[in-house]
């Protein structure tokens, strides 16, 4: 088996909206703002080569929005995902299995793209699965006032009319199968529904993919909680459990959003877990 991070690219969003009820003199220090009170973020994925399958762990915002759209997000920077799959030496065409954290579209919009005349959407990975678990895809087809701006009909609906939407079961068995792969699935519900934290064995590593639990380093101590949760008070409780069992079994945090840090690991002080080390994907797994 082999891991290789895929940046499929970078964007900006409100610090305030980010950090929630922490004051922008706190969190500015970790995650500093620009003049229009935007941070720096990423869109950063991860690759699973595993025998035959090919796996993708979220895919970013994709390309098919429009520029009125993308103008919201303040993308920077040069990363694209075809040109980091390019760079491991794949093209989209070969992954066999998209794994979605959650259906937000930061996080699954490159599951799909406008079709050759642009008259309508299609698969951007013809020959993969597409993986949520039911809950989640029941809470995103039908959505909150809340979540509704996250929840695009243009993402999701195209996954279930090309027959490749499928379903994880709690316990994962039917996504992993026979394969030697060790991954297990962590489900959380206070950002959204079921949201699945991937975690898998390498190079006798376990590394977990944080998704939006915990989307930056500045977010690690337990009160820094996203705006945009729907269950702040239910993150709270879910995220002090993980990280005294990240403590514990010394994980190594895969952060998505962090465009400055790719992985983390943490340490227990006087005032609760905190960031211990940062390291490089390409460092950590030689």
């Amino acid at each position: 088996m082999r891991l290789y991070p895929i940046e499929t690219g970078n964007f900006k969003l409100d610090g305030g909206a980010m950090f929630g009820v922490v004051p922008k003199s706190i969190w500015n220090r970790t995650n500093p703002a620009d003049a229009n009170n935007m941070i720096d973020l990423a869109a950063r994925c991860l690759l699973i080569e595993n025998g035959d399958r090919l796996i993708l762990i979220d895919n970013g915002m994709g390309n098919k929005q429009s520029e009125k759209f993308f103008s919201y997000y303040y993308q920077w920077g040069d990363h694209s995902l075809d040109r980091s799959l390019k760079k491991h030496g794949f093209h989209r065409d070969d992954i066999t299995d998209v794994f979605l954290t959650h259906l937000h579209f930061d996080h699954c919009g490159g599951s799909i793209q406008w079709n050759k005349d642009r008259t309508g959407y299609e698969p951007a990975f013809k020959n993969a699965h597409f993986w949520t678990n039911e809950a989640h895809w029941e809470w995103a087809t039908k959505p909150n006032a809340r979540e509704k701006a996250s929840f695009l009909t243009e993402n999701l609906l195209p996954m279930q009319e090309s027959g490749q939407l499928r379903f994880i079961s709690r316990n994962g068995t039917d996504f992993v199968e026979k394969s030697e792969l060790d991954f297990g699935i962590l489900f959380v519900d206070g950002h959204t529904e079921k949201q699945m934290l991937p975690h898998i064995t390498y190079q006798g590593k376990t590394l977990v993919f944080v998704a939006d639990l915990i989307p930056t380093v500045g977010h690690i101590p337990l009160p820094y909680v996203m705006g945009y949760d729907t269950r702040p008070l239910v993150t709270l409780s879910e995220k002090a459990h993980f990280l005294e069992t990240a403590v514990k079994n010394d994980y190594y945090l895969f952060m998505e959003h962090d465009a400055h840090n790719q992985i983390c690991t943490l340490k227990t002080t006087e005032r609760g877990v905190r960031l211990n080390e940062i390291h490089t994907f390409d460092h950590l797994f030689k």
